[in-house]
């Protein structure tokens, strides 16, 4: 399995990257969104989803891991394809697309091209409470609308050591995130204490 590679970046249109690493050039499929991110470098560094069938094996690449985490929640959808899913990813970051699911907004869903009313429909009822669990949004209260930003590399590494001590991920991440939009400042080991008092 290739976890990423990291290179020079010989070649970039919108829709391939292609990185020179060891003497070997990789082209990985990318959307829009990691074309932007890595457009002008000299040198990238693209996490890898590996598509392999019996007439084709396709690489995807991404500029960062929770894009590619986002591709693979997209392709467990039933009727959703990597090519979908690119071009989803192409037409919205990863943050908009999370805000969709999470607000159940199918009509901005299906401003995409190929996404018809069922499709999107079923992306957001097949994956709203995956996202929140794997911390790619933050958890949806009542009203519908995402909460604060909050500090994302203490949020995961709180919820990572919750999760480790026992703790399902999604009441853990609805937990660390209350506490980080009340108190944004607080370092990793303070969250966790507070959590652990608040997690039912």
């Amino acid at each position: 399995m290739i976890e990423y590679v990291r290179g020079e970046l010989t070649d970039l249109t919108p829709a391939l990257a292609t990185i020179e690493a060891g003497g070997v050039g990789y082209g990985l499929n990318i959307s829009l969104n990691t074309y932007t991110s890595i457009q002008g470098k000299k040198e990238a560094k693209l996490y890898v989803y590996e598509s392999i069938r019996e007439d084709a094996y396709v690489l995807y690449g991404f500029a960062s891991k929770r894009e590619r985490e986002m591709f693979q929640l997209l392709i467990t959808v039933n009727g959703v394809g990597t090519n979908t899913a690119r071009m989803m990813l192409s037409g919205m970051s990863v943050s908009e697309l999370c805000a969709a699911i999470s607000t159940g907004n199918a009509k901005l869903i299906q401003s995409i091209k190929g996404i018809g009313k069922m499709t999107a429909q079923r992306i957001i009822v097949d994956l709203r409470d995956k996202i929140v669990a794997l911390g790619l949004t933050d958890e949806i209260p009542a009203g519908g609308t995402l909460t604060a930003p909050v500090n994302n590399a203490v949020r995961d590494e709180a919820v990572a050591a919750l999760t480790m001590l026992g703790f399902s991920p999604a009441p853990s991440q609805k937990v660390v995130v209350d506490i980080l939009s009340n108190q944004p400042t607080l370092p990793v080991e303070q969250v966790v204490k507070l959590a652990l008092k608040q997690i039912k």
